[in-house]
């Protein structure tokens, strides 16, 4: 209701409407921008036409993506492939998850290598020669030159 207060009433004379509309019609976008902006159709089909033209493109869209839906292999099968991590932890976390696991199998190999026999065991042991076949001895350390 307190719009209809603000509104002007009063008649406007015939010359000032055409050039009003005048003026409108000079600012008014050409078609082509209208197209790309996606406000007219960019088709050739006739204007009665055109609603159906585009529910046939969106029906055929819908169609390709269940086929494509339908197609696409479960989640284990990429787990398989090793497409997928097979985590159960959040993809927001899973890279982490990633290094985590890197640096707890890097750290366990260290360790296994810290805590490996010597040669002298080995040979000892019977699982060395007294001959390395690098033709280095058994008691030389085969890391330092």
């Amino acid at each position: 209701m307190a719009d209809q207060q603000n509104v002007d009433e009063s008649p406007i004379s015939p010359v000032q409407r055409r050039d009003s509309l005048e003026k409108h019609l000079q600012q008014r976008p050409d078609p082509q921008d209208l197209k790309d902006r996606h406000i007219l159709l960019d088709t050739n089909a006739a204007p009665a036409l055109q609603s159906a033209a585009l529910e046939l493109e969106r029906q055929k869209a819908t169609d390709s993506l269940k086929k494509g839906l339908e197609k696409r292999p479960d989640r284990e099968e990429l787990v398989e492939r090793n497409i997928l991590p097979d985590s159960t932890a959040a993809p927001a976390l899973q890279g982490q998850q990633k290094d985590l696991e890197k640096h707890m199998r890097a750290d366990s190999l260290n360790e296994k290598i810290a805590n490996r026999p010597k040669p002298d065991e080995l040979i000892k042991e019977g699982i060395l020669e007294d001959r390395i076949d690098f033709g280095l001895l058994a008691n030389e350390d085969p890391t330092k030159e």
